[in-house]
């Protein structure tokens, strides 16, 4: 059996980068920064939206520049979120620092599971300080006691709860292709409308042929939309899903799904949290539902329902009027025109909302069913796979859940966890 032994965070590690200092230079373009916003279960979360020009990132980063495999841990606001570096170019912000492990006796990966395990939240949590936000300092954290193995077993127990990662990892990245490929079809199809002009000059649409003979070959006079088809308002695709439901009917295995489940700019609602125990009314929506986020619309928070469950009164359930109008509500909603069409009437100074009544004046193309339901054919095989995966992503989390206590504590050897593994391979 592996021996486990306490040592000082400080005399494992060949690197330690404090960046609790002000925030860097804002800037439109240039490197992401990495601040505790973004660092969240293990992850860094994507897309950053801030940045730092890049002849401010020598000076800023005059401390040190990050590398692949670094640790980054939140010293407040909130602290004790982990993530480790996945690419080059980050610029690191306030209220994190940055963690390298000593070549022979500390394993990044192994750093990084540990600080996410149970023994090492409590060892962070009581040892902060703090009334209104609880943080950790420099010196405190450079003492905090690891438990660890050595180095070998640190590297097979990185590797196997890492391999569960990879694959969640993987998933979400082909679960952002297939949503870039879909709306990208969806722009060309019904904003740009390039197989029209394309056919009213002639050139070849790249189309299958029975999808090509679907499509008109000119646009309407007022170059507006294509001949054939009209303008109309959004809610000729949707309509909004108003049933409320009694806190106090729902049960612990209902998926309730809040703002804050809710990732930016990215369709795919691959989290939410049993419902049991919530104090106010929800609003139910169903399975290919849209759920739209009406508080401060500019976050972008808008996501296909892959279950059945309820939501946050903060949500409008949009509801596609037909099947074949699910994939067309679901980018149309999503899209940047709609989101910048409801914000800029949202009311309200501090907390700004949306409604139905603004959401469905927004102008939209009727294509016609044919037209419809060909992108809704072509899409859905997209959207399926993107369940798919996220359903195969909280199963793998699941697991990753269950044998990460059970690997910090030395409770179960490496092999036995690697034959659960071969188990849901």
């Amino acid at each position: 059996m592996t021996t486990w032994s306490d040592h000082a965070l400080e005399d494992c590690l060949e690197r330690l980068i404090d960046y609790r200092g002000v925030s860097p230079p804002k800037s439109e373009v240039g490197i992401p920064v990495l601040s505790a916003k973004v660092i969240k279960d293990g992850r860094i979360l994507k897309p950053i939206v801030q940045r730092i020009a890049p002849e401010k990132f020598q000076t800023w980063m005059r401390r040190g520049f990050p590398e692949i495999g670094d640790v980054i841990l939140t010293t407040e606001g909130p602290l004790g979120q982990v993530a480790q570096i996945d690419d080059e170019g980050y610029a690191l912000g306030q209220r994190l620092v940055l963690l390298r492990g000593q070549r022979g006796v500390l394993d990044n990966r192994f750093l990084r599971y540990w600080l996410m395990s149970f023994e090492g939240q409590q060892r962070l949590q009581a040892r902060a300080t703090g009334t209104t936000v609880a943080g950790i300092s420099q010196a405190t954290l450079r003492r905090l006691p690891i438990s660890k193995p050595d180095f070998p077993e640190q590297v097979a127990i990185g590797d196997v709860l890492g391999s569960l990662d990879d694959k969640i990892e993987a998933n979400r990245r082909m679960n952002e292709t297939l949503e870039g490929t879909a709306r990208a079809l969806f722009k060309s199809w019904f904003i740009d409308f390039d197989p029209v002009r394309a056919k009213a000059e002639g050139r070849p649409t790249g189309l299958a042929t029975e999808i090509d003979l679907l499509m008109p070959s000119s646009m309407d006079e007022s170059e507006t939309h294509p001949s054939g088809w009209s303008t109309s308002g959004f809610d000729l695709l949707a309509t909004p899903g108003s049933e409320a439901v009694s806190a106090d009917v729902l049960g612990d295995d209902t998926p309730y799904i809040a703002l804050e489940h809710m990732p930016r700019r990215s369709i795919v609602l691959a989290e939410w949290e049993g419902a049991g125990g919530l104090g106010s009314n929800k609003s139910r929506f169903r399975e290919n539902d849209i759920l739209f986020g009406k508080l401060r619309p500019y976050f972008h928070k808008v996501g296909l329902a892959l279950v059945d469950g309820v939501c946050s009164t903060d949500i409008v359930v949009l509801r596609p009027k037909a099947s074949h109008f699910r994939a067309m509500t679901l980018f149309a909603a999503s899209s940047d025109a709609f989101v910048s069409f409801v914000d800029v009437a949202s009311t309200g100074t501090k907390m700004p909302r949306t409604n139905w009544a603004r959401m469905k004046q927004f102008q939209v193309v009727d294509p016609g069913p044919a037209i419809a339901g060909t992108f809704e054919d072509v899409v859905s095989p997209m959207l399926a796979r993107i369940k798919l995966n996220t359903q195969q992503s909280r199963t793998l989390a699941d697991l990753r859940d269950l044998l990460l206590p059970k690997l910090m504590s030395g409770a179960i050897r490496v092999r036995d966890a690697e034959k659960m593994l071969e188990q849901v391979a």
